[in-house]
């Protein structure tokens, strides 16, 4: 048998075998994902569970720009923060007790068109520069915005931010209730996720990719490479916008802390660590980044938390320039090619 038929036939049974185990890997992630809240308490089920999907959304936003339009922006937290400031002030809170604007699904639509629209702002402005020249650009539209919220006392309420949020009952089952409030951020998360992974196989998706690689071989073929990116950034902007909402329902309201540098940088690290080759990255990388934030104290102190995560970052980056999401690729890749190829060899 010649070398080129057996490695045709490898290659073949490689992927079968590949499709079959990914098949079954995502089957044990879904139920997993399903059965976390019945195998953990309330603890584990809010504050790590849903928050690493709603910080997984917001970072899912970085990575669609970073890893298909080679866009890498640190305005995504203040796009967040628009979509929430939005909800909260349309909503009853504790400064305005009893009173909501409109309807809560009213102000919920409205919210994450305002995400829309500040993406759609931020990547007009971004899209004309490129590089580190597009990072500081998005890092200086994020800084306004968290100073304006900071100075601001009539209508974002300055340094103390918007409290009290009245949390909505959805279909009877009211979003405080731990259970209820993480299968939301499961569905949403999963909804971006799919939308992500769909978004990126589309016509747009392929131009947008096409004009990461090569924008002016883009341009010359008639494609609007600038209307693509700045669609792109309003595709990021209702990732972040989504994340942004339910950060709101969580925290039960926000602030400008919550968009500050830190929370800005946190997201890229999520992202980075994560893996910014494919969106699942950013959920792995927000989970590791909510356990090492929950158990800092424990392991370093809560004033060395900075330090740990600066460590663990700088660690993965060495061995895994894509990351978690790269390491796991890795390892399957291998695992399936060394389980094939003697099932080859021997025929």
């Amino acid at each position: 048998m010649s070398n080129q038929v057996m490695t045709d036939i490898t290659s073949s049974s490689c992927g079968k075998l590949a499709r079959q185990r990914l098949r079954i890997v995502w089957a044990v992630v879904f139920a997993s994902l399903l059965a976390y809240p019945l195998l953990v308490p309330d603890f584990w089920v809010v504050s790590v569970g849903a928050q690493s999907l709603i910080l997984g959304m917001i970072a899912l936003s970085l990575t669609f720009l970073a890893a298909y339009g080679g866009m890498v922006s640190l305005a995504q937290m203040a796009v967040a923060g628009v979509a929430g400031y939005t909800l909260a002030i349309l909503s009853s809170h504790s400064a305005n007790v009893g009173v909501e604007v409109v309807p809560w699904p009213v102000a919920l639509l409205l919210g994450m068109l305002a995400g829309i629209v500040a993406g759609l702002v931020i990547g007009a402005i971004a899209v004309r520069s490129r590089g580190i020249y597009l990072l500081m650009s998005t890092l200086a539209i994020s800084m306004i915005f968290y100073y304006l919220a900071q100075q601001n006392t009539t209508v974002l309420y300055g340094f103390d931010g918007i409290r009290g949020i009245a949390i909505p009952t959805i279909m009877g089952a009211s979003l405080r209730e731990p259970s209820v409030f993480y299968y939301l951020c499961l569905a949403v998360a999963g909804l971006a996720y799919l939308m992500v992974v769909h978004l990126v196989r589309t016509p747009f998706g392929l131009a947008l990719q096409g004009a990461r690689d090569d924008e002016q071989r883009m341009r010359s073929l008639g494609f609007r490479v600038t209307l693509h990116q700045v669609a792109a950034f309003g595709v990021a902007g209702l990732l972040a916008s989504l994340g942004g909402i339910l950060n709101l329902w969580y925290q039960g309201g926000i602030s400008p802390g919550s968009i500050g540098m830190t929370s800005t940088i946190g997201i890229l690290i999520m992202a980075v660590i994560g893996g910014l080759s494919h969106p699942r990255g950013a959920f792995i990388g927000a989970l590791a980044y909510v356990l090492i934030q929950t158990f800092a104290v424990d392991i370093v102190g809560a004033n060395r938390f900075n330090t740990l995560i600066g460590s663990v970052f700088l660690i993965i980056v060495m061995l895994s320039p894509d990351g978690l999401a790269g390491v796991w690729r890795r390892l399957f890749t291998r695992r399936v090619s060394e389980k094939a190829l003697p099932s080859v060899t021997s025929s």
